[in-house]
């Protein structure tokens, strides 16, 4: 007798938290388990508006992508992509342009798994499992390297995963790889936690994802920032994450903690 469902790699461990499925739960999704529901019940005793602030992340992905695409990108690489929720990056893509690419990348094996049965079938999109610390092995990765043309403008999703990079895994210098393969005329999104409003809190958050695979590293607004390093920022540049370009006022939910910096980047 077990309790996997029927979902889960047989070689997942499903008693360990890991935040890639504690986020699906937050967004409403169904691919966590028990373990990862307590670790998102810890987040929310200390950010009660912890399920609305992954919606609000969600839908900045969604604005951005949107934006890339007016801008004529038809190919995105999205890193830490998560598990699959309504609304993923090449349904949006598609729906503009049939033939739009997008390599999905994380490292959860429920996140590649779950996305791999949606994009059973579609040609222009895959998902594979790697690291963001390790940015040859997605360049190389043959599914993404015959999938994006590199010599042609692409679009860098990074939202909600840098913070789960600490700097001895050295995210900057995975980040300055991908960007110089990125060709000019390509974009760079991120959308990252930061500590700088509710430092007491996220010490607590921190601790709360220790143990997990992927524990946090915040980081301040200049911080933040220097990842977009050589890249020229769009308009109004890294701002909160509701700030950025919102559809309407409606957007904002008042009383809002104040915990993620998003932005969009253009390579010159």
């Amino acid at each position: 007798m077990t309790d996997r469902p029927d979902w889960a790699p047989a070689d997942v461990d499903h008693h360990t938290a890991t935040v890639a499925r504690a986020y699906d739960y937050l967004l409403g999704g169904s691919h966590n388990f028990a373990a990862d529901r307590a670790l998102a019940r810890q987040l929310i005793s200390v950010f009660p508006d912890a399920k609305v602030q992954a919606r609000i992340n969600r839908a900045f992905l969604h604005r951005a992508t949107r934006y890339v695409l007016d801008q004529g990108i038809r190919q995105f690489l999205d890193i830490g992509s998560g598990i699959p929720t309504v609304g993923n990056v090449h349904e949006i893509a598609q729906k503009v342009d049939p033939d739009a690419r997008v390599a999905y990348v994380d490292i959860d094996p429920i996140a590649v798994a779950h996305s791999r049965q949606i994009l059973a079938g579609n040609p222009h999109a895959t998902a594979i499992r790697e690291d963001l610390s390790q940015p040859r092995a997605i360049l190389e990765h043959p599914s993404v390297a015959g999938l994006l043309d590199f010599d042609e403008p692409v679009a860098l999703l990074l939202v909600a995963v840098l913070h789960a990079v600490r700097d001895d895994r050295d995210p900057y210098g995975a980040l300055a790889l991908l960007k110089e393969r990125l060709a000019p005329g390509s974009y760079l999104v991120i959308g990252h936690g930061t500590h700088e409003r509710h430092p007491d809190e996220f010490r607590e958050a921190v601790k709360a994802v220790e143990h997990t695979p992927t524990p946090l590293a915040m980081r301040t607004h200049a911080e933040i920032l220097r990842f977009f390093d050589g890249f020229e920022m769009v308009e109004p540049g890294l701002v909160w994450t509701h700030e950025w370009r919102p559809d309407s006022p409606d957007d904002t939910p008042s009383n809002l903690s104040a915990l993620n910096y998003g932005g969009v980047g253009r390579k010159p």
